[in-house]
């Protein structure tokens, strides 16, 4: 692969380590049950993670383009946690969700290798912008925990943008920020079909960064490149840079 002007990044499961959100959660559950003696912190964290499940089916879309607000998208979320658990109560509702957006800032954490990742594109001379799907006010907070967004020229939110990947329009509007044609532009993300599938169908080359080891089904896109880790990915970007 010819070395890349400028690339693109993915946020969630990428750069953010996904274990967060289930830790923020558990916390969630078992300070609930403490304050209420009726519910157990066991039967809730089963109970949300299908409540969770279902309901992620219905409005993921809208969550991401913005058509749903993130307080309406925890709030009911969590009222159909409890309602499994046989709690109606709406205080306990609001409760449960003012919880998890606090516990959730607590956990927002990157992965070990980022911080070092992003020097060296910067030292490299690298550009880079951040493409992630989700809702405006969710994914600006993280960035803001995360302390990183000054990093990139531009950050690009499906919910802002009203396009999500895989759709071609937030690659297009990165690439168009970064001042390069896309063929010029790698993509790195977690996810098979939105990141990698969305990048080349947008020009971008698909970096798959799969860091847990998955195997690829049949049917799933092929990436242009698949690493373990952002470290393996130094490497390799060194060695287009040097040409070996």
């Amino acid at each position: 692969m010819k070395s890349p002007r400028a690339l693109t990044l993915d946020l969630d499961d990428t750069l953010l380590d996904g274990e967060g959100l289930q830790q923020s959660i558990d916390r969630v559950c078992t300070a609930i049950a403490a304050a209420h003696p009726t519910l157990n912190a066991d039967q809730l964290k089963l109970a949300n993670a299908t409540a969770w499940t279902e309901y992620w089916q219905s409005v993921a879309d809208d969550w991401s383009l913005g058509r749903l607000e993130s307080s309406a998208f925890s709030m009911e979320g969590w009222r159909r946690t409890l309602l499994a658990c046989g709690c109606t109560d709406a205080i306990v509702v609001q409760e449960a969700t003012i919880l998890h957006r606090e516990f959730a800032r607590q956990t927002h954490r990157l992965y070990g290798d980022v911080l070092e990742f992003l020097d060296f594109l910067i030292e490299s001379n690298v550009p880079i912008a951040l493409i992630t799907n989700g809702a405006s006010d969710i994914q600006r907070e993280k960035l803001g925990v995360l302390q990183i967004e000054e990093r990139f020229v531009a950050v690009v939110v499906s919910a802002e943008l009203g396009a999500a990947k895989p759709d071609m329009l937030p690659f297009q509007t990165a690439v168009l920020a970064l001042g390069c044609d896309s063929g010029e532009v790698w993509h790195v993300g977690d996810n098979l079909s939105a990141d990698v599938a969305g990048a080349q169908r947008a020009g971008l080359a698909g970096v798959w960064l799969n860091r847990h080891g998955r195997e690829r089904a049949v049917g799933d896109p092929d990436p242009d490149l698949e690493v373990r880790s952002l470290s393996e990915l130094s490497a390799v970007l060194r060695a287009c840079r040097s040409g070996t």
